[in-house]
């Protein structure tokens, strides 16, 4: 057992240099598995939600699966790198998110008369940039060799508003109680 993390580590598929076809493929089907294995999560809490709890099981632990496999996927490319550069990748997206995406898919929205997407989106789009601002602040720790303070970080289980150390009595985006937050100790 002692040597199950080098056996394990063994195991797992490493990265290689990709033709663009198979770049585009893991692509392709790293973005499938994260959206099933989130997916799956959801199904679980409404399975809980019915009083079926070993359906829910069920959907938890496909869900890991669905995890197990994006994470080859983006290991074969290359994506696993130090602290310092998956905070700068993270940042990227952040910034990718609040200053092309969630814009754009607003006035989509906004010109449907979707008013509940338009709702989803700006909640994103808010907790998107205290992301960010968290990203650049952790990516300056990690440059620096040291790790951000011991604190809890906090998300609205409502809008995705994320906060580290006190929570507020109210979330600024939504105005849900702070019981409406959960805390990652």
């Amino acid at each position: 057992m002692g040597d199950m993390p080098d056996v394990y580590e063994q195991k797992l598929p490493k990265p290689e240099k990709l033709n663009a076809m198979t770049d585009e493929s893991l692509h392709a089907a790293f973005a499938g598995e994260s959206q099933a294995a989130e997916k799956y999560l959801v199904f679980s809490a409404a399975a809980e939600d019915e009083g079926l709890p070993h359906i829910a099981r069920l959907f938890r632990a496909i869900s890991f699966a669905e995890t197990r496999h994006a994470r080859n996927h983006l290991r074969v490319m290359g994506g696993i790198n130090k602290t310092a550069d998956n905070l700068l990748v993270a940042f990227q997206g952040e910034s990718f998110e609040i200053d092309e995406m969630y814009p754009a898919y607003q006035e989509i929205a906004r010109s449907q008369k979707n008013q509940q997407a338009f709702r989803s989106m700006t909640y994103s789009l808010k907790a998107e940039r205290d992301h960010k601002r968290m990203y650049a602040e952790a990516r300056e720790a990690a440059l620096r060799g040291k790790d951000i303070a011991d604190q809890p970080v906090s998300v609205c289980l409502i809008c995705g508003h994320t906060v580290i150390g006190d929570l507020p009595d109210n979330c600024p985006v939504c105005a849900a109680a702070k019981e409406y937050y959960r805390t990652f100790e």
